[in-house]
């Protein structure tokens, strides 16, 4: 999978070079899009929203973590005064709460994986269609993502996320809260 993402980089590094031998101007943007998904007011409402996910999953994590403290201190206070047998079924009911406990941890890191994930990817294509609207508004040949590691050198003045943030809180970012059509 990297290594198809740098031939990918190479390739459209490699077709930028050869539009620039062919033409005497060529004008290419660049931007960050971490930086508008993290910066635009759609980024940061979407970011409260995971936050408040978070939270609450944390707490309900917390209340997990204080019932299994609970177990294992009542279990190591009444060791010595239980059988053999009843200590083993202590240990069992410990361990199955154990095992629960890890399976809602792992469960909550999922479900928070993809919630991010899904956040993000909603805003995606409005940030799409909007620099290509800047990209075409400003006679733009190309507009790279900083993000790309191929990417060595930029003019700092043709680093077009501050207008992309701008034009997506204009109005842009407003329609990614709206479910999409046809679904529920």
């Amino acid at each position: 999978m990297k290594k198809r993402t740098i031939l990918i980089g190479i390739l459209a590094v490699a077709l930028v070079l050869v539009m620039a031998g062919t033409s005497a101007a060529q004008k290419i943007g660049f931007i960050n899009m971490r930086a508008i998904i993290s910066q635009s007011d759609a980024g940061k409402k979407a970011e409260v929203e995971f936050k408040k996910t978070v939270e609450k999953k944390k707490s309900e994590i917390a209340r997990k973590e204080e019932e299994l403290k609970r177990m294992k201190d009542e279990l190591e206070k009444q060791k010595s005064v239980l059988t053999a047998e009843a200590y083993r079924e202590k240990e069992a009911s410990y361990q199955v709460k154990f095992r629960d406990y890890q399976r809602l941890v792992q469960d909550a890191n999922e479900e928070l994986g993809k919630k991010e994930q899904s956040l993000t990817a909603s805003m995606i294509p409005e940030i799409i269609r909007v620099v290509e609207q800047v990209g075409k508004q400003g006679n733009y040949d190309a507009i790279l993502d900083l993000n790309n590691p191929i990417i060595v050198y930029h003019d700092k003045q043709d680093n077009l996320t501050k207008k992309i943030i701008e034009e997506f809180n204009k109005g842009a970012g407003k329609s990614t809260s709206a479910p999409a059509k046809g679904k529920k």
